[in-house]
């Protein structure tokens, strides 16, 4: 029979052992629960979403697919609307770097039937790093209900569509419509047919050098005078590279140049001279006295002209009054006649008659 010392000493081993299996469990489900460590400092976050979606309290919190926390709480806030839910979020330190202020939190589900959880992504985060009690920026990822809500549209249209096509197809196979004649009509075949023997006709005369375009392909004479052709123009640009000729004088010769660039030298000096009043031309464009002579004298003259129009003054009658032109023209045949007469009888009109005293 154990003594009692035996005893106490068993009592105190199975308590031990339990102790430690009790310990050990509790450290298997801490770690279980996707916490980063025990001795690992966090930080608590929290953000707000319209609907929870079966989040639960222990849920993991996770960055860019890593885990980094835990949920500690989900509540409802009233008053705080249009997003009442309140999740609480503790958070390792170990990844603080990469948590920003800016980063998004999004539920997600794992897989299709899996938990639901947080997802933080801070892939276009450039703010500064998330402190305890600092809240972050919701995003709502959709649904499958959402999802399959959205896409109904989609396949009443596409249902649409194939039952539309399906009446298209039949009708085609009907022989009905432009695209069911090409298919099923003979003629069709029979025109093609034809025309592809008439196209075989015209490429055996090009092919045995009959007509324009045979005679294009199978003539050599068409390509000698092509390549004489050729050999012509680059020869002529042969002989332009070397200067020679007008246009190889135009792209060699430097005096061209030079001419030109005196040209332009000149011409800027003498419109510098205008501008500065020198010369006659200078004068015209900037001596004002000379305009306003130039000016008085353009109006004489327009006064002139018009005196001349209304027939005033002796030139006036000249350009105006027939009378003078008719006197002048009967003076010029009365002339005539009697030079006339002085040819015909010179000693009727020349007679010299000497009296002696």
């Amino acid at each position: 029979m154990p003594s009692q010392k035996q005893l106490q000493w068993s009592e105190l081993r199975v308590g031990i052992t339990v102790l430690v299996a009790c310990v050990t469990l509790g450290i298997l489900i801490f770690l279980m629960t996707g916490t980063t460590g025990l001795f690992t400092p966090k930080i608590h976050v929290k953000c707000y979403f319209d609907d929870a979606e079966g989040l639960r309290v222990g849920a993991p919190v996770r960055l860019q697919g890593v885990d980094i926390g835990n949920v500690v709480d989900v509540r409802i806030v009233p008053g705080h609307q249009p997003t009442p839910v309140e999740v609480s979020m503790k958070v390792s330190t170990k990844y603080a770097s990469d948590l920003r202020k800016d980063s998004y939190a999004l539920l997600t589900t794992a897989g299709v039937l899996g938990e639901t959880y947080i997802n933080i992504d801070s892939a276009q985060a450039k703010g500064p790093q998330a402190v305890d009690g600092d809240t972050l920026a919701v995003r709502e990822s959709p649904e499958i209900q959402d999802v399959v809500r959205a896409s109904q549209g989609t396949l009443q249209n596409m249902d649409a569509l194939l039952k539309r096509l399906d009446r298209i197809v039949a009708f085609v196979e009907s022989g009905q419509g432009s695209i069911g004649k090409l298919i099923y009509d003979p003629m069709l075949y029979n025109r093609f047919a034809q025309t592809v023997t008439d196209f075989q006709g015209v490429v055996d005369e090009v092919r045995n050098g009959k007509g324009s375009i045979g005679k294009l392909v199978a003539s050599d004479e068409a390509y000698n005078k092509l390549m004489s052709s050729v050999d012509k123009i680059n020869n002529m640009i042969d002989q332009v590279q070397q200067g020679q000729g007008t246009a190889g004088k135009l792209l060699k010769d430097p005096s061209l140049y030079n001419n030109a660039n005196e040209t332009i030298v000149n011409v800027r000096k003498l419109t510098e001279d205008i501008n500065a009043g020198k010369g006659s031309i200078g004068k015209l464009a900037k001596d004002e006295a000379l305009a306003q002579k130039l000016d008085t004298t353009i109006t004489k003259l327009a006064a002139l002209t018009s005196e001349l129009e209304a027939g005033e003054g002796t030139a006036g009658k000249l350009f105006k009054d027939p009378s003078l032109y008719n006197n002048a023209d009967q003076m010029l045949m009365e002339t005539r006649e009697l030079v006339k007469s002085i040819r015909e009888d010179p000693k009727k009109y020349l007679t010299f008659k000497v009296r002696v005293f």
